[in-house]
């Protein structure tokens, strides 16, 4: 019987045990198969595990990403938990992951402090308009009200490497009290192909608060979002919210006792965006 993968367990984003969002992260995936990666990812229980297939000849990747429930396109909090692990196994410097949107170069060092800092540079993003209806079904589904939401940034479904439902709360109380239709909301998700809703409040011009329902992944909220955060600094420099080159701060996971913090580089042209965090070893 062949032997069970190794699975480590990081939280990325963070530079606190009790903060970031938990992956597994599986570095030799090499002849898993779909079901397989699915069940152990259901079996680990985090809303991604990240299966790693070594390139010959060099720092290069394929990856790919289950929650519980289903493989997703691409998950940021994972890719970093993965970027960190391989440094701290093979060093720091520059590698590529190829997912299944593309090609996404990564690149790991370190801070001040000397701990290992994972920036990964997204595939390249688009913004796409929201259908009415389906807006007014998404703002039913999470009891919100269109008055609630903050005008300056309009609603949209956002791409860099997974899509995602853009909505602006007008207040930081709407945006702290989370209480979705999980099933109806999971199901539009679904027709609307989103990996998650990702719902913002702008507290300053370079500072924001997420909270981003996940329930095609089998989870009630994601504590950090890598895949929204680029996704949003694509929306941000698409309608002209912030002045790019410009770098942003995410908020996340305050209000599920689990803080994050996620680092957005927005470049002055279309180029891809950029999301950097830490990862920290979670047990042995």
């Amino acid at each position: 019987m062949a032997a069970s993968p190794e699975v480590l367990r990081y939280s990325a984003f963070t530079d606190t045990p009790a903060g970031g969002n938990p992956a597994g992260v599986v570095l030799e995936a090499r002849g898993m198969t779909d079901p397989g990666m699915l069940a152990l990812a259901a079996e680990v229980g985090y809303s991604e595990t990240a299966f790693v297939t070594p390139r010959a000849g060099g720092r290069e990747y394929d990856v790919r990403y289950f929650s519980a429930e289903a493989e997703v396109p691409f998950c940021g909090h994972a890719t970093i938990a993965t970027a960190v692990a391989l440094a701290e196994r093979n060093g720091t410097g520059d590698i590529v992951f190829h997912i299944a949107a593309g090609a996404v170069p990564i690149h790991t060092g370190r801070d001040e402090a000397g701990a290992i800092v994972a920036s990964l540079t997204s595939v390249a993003p688009e913004i796409f308009e929201v259908e009415r209806a389906d807006l007014e079904a998404a703002l039913g589904l999470l009891g919100w009200s269109s008055a609630e939401i903050d005008a300056a940034l309009p609603p949209r479904i956002a791409y860099a490497g997974a899509r995602h439902l853009i909505l602006a709360a007008g207040s930081r109380q709407r945006l702290a009290e989370l209480d979705y239709d999980y099933d109806g909301l999971k199901a539009l998700m679904l027709r609307l192909d989103l990996t998650t809703v990702d719902l913002v409040w702008r507290e300053r011009e370079d500072t924001f608060h997420a909270r981003n329902p996940f329930p095609v992944g089998g989870v009630v909220e994601d504590p950090a979002t890598g895949a929204a955060a680029a996704a949003f600094g694509a929306y941000l420099r698409e309608l002209r919210l912030v002045r790019p080159p410009a770098t942003v701060t995410i908020l996340q996971g305050h209000d599920m006792g689990r803080p994050s913090r996620l680092t957005v580089g927005i470049p002055d042209d279309h180029a891809e965006i950029s999301v950097s965090g830490r990862a920290l070893r979670m047990g042995p």
